[in-house]
């Protein structure tokens, strides 16, 4: 079994058995405290969401393939939100496979994902997605279009507006992006999955609780 945590913006954790994998522990850009990744496993969508601690297991920021424990990491290079077209990919997205089950976290990526990072990605059974728009992470329309063409049975919106945060700009709430997914949702404190045999048959979304860390 593994466990997902929020922590506000792109901040989670995903743990399994000895290994946690903090992604975009950084929460000081918006207002809070750093998650302390003491023995983790940083993982950044970009390189000014990382604590890169000395006391981290591994730091990982880049595309590529890793093995950490039991996860197996694909990093697959990104558009990020605010770049033009022809800038360098400064965005990293992530495929995350473990006890058999797929994970994809897409951080604050340009709107147009292409057919080779779908490729890259393969099948997904949860999908990872910001969701708070303003011209800085994908708003709700974006978010549900990528969706539709990832075709997740799970989604954990992310980054979106909550008044103990302070982001750069204004946020949407989440209310927005069940309004435009239009399927069945779920709130939890954290999700907690055993095995594949657990994942639903139809597409849920799952709100959890901010965790202070």
């Amino acid at each position: 079994m593994f466990e997902i945590e929020y922590y506000g913006g792109n901040a989670l954790t995903i743990t399994n058995k000895g290994t946690i994998l903090a992604l975009d522990p950084k929460r000081s850009v918006f207002g809070m405290k750093d998650l302390d990744t003491t023995g983790l496993v940083e993982l950044g969508t970009e390189e000014r969401f990382l604590n890169n601690s000395p006391k981290s297991k591994v730091i990982i920021c880049s595309p590529g393939e890793y093995e950490v424990g039991d996860f197996s990491i694909k990093g697959i290079p990104a558009q990020r939100h605010l770049d033009t077209a022809n800038s360098e990919k400064l965005s990293v997205i992530y495929g995350i496979e473990v006890n058999d089950i797929r994970i994809a976290v897409l951080g604050n990526i340009a709107p147009e994902v292409s057919d080779e990072q779908l490729e890259a990605l393969g099948v997904v059974d949860i999908l990872v997605v910001p969701i708070g728009g303003s011209g800085y992470t994908l708003d709700a329309t974006s978010a549900v279009d990528i969706v539709r063409r990832i075709e997740p049975k799970m989604v954990i919106p992310v980054h979106y507006a909550d008044d103990n945060l302070k982001y750069e700009v204004p946020q949407d709430d989440i209310q927005t992006f069940i309004r435009e997914v239009n399927v069945q949702g779920e709130s939890v404190n954290k999700l907690k999955v055993k095995t594949a045999s657990n994942i639903p048959d139809s597409l849920t979304v799952y709100h959890l609780a901010l965790s202070r860390g």
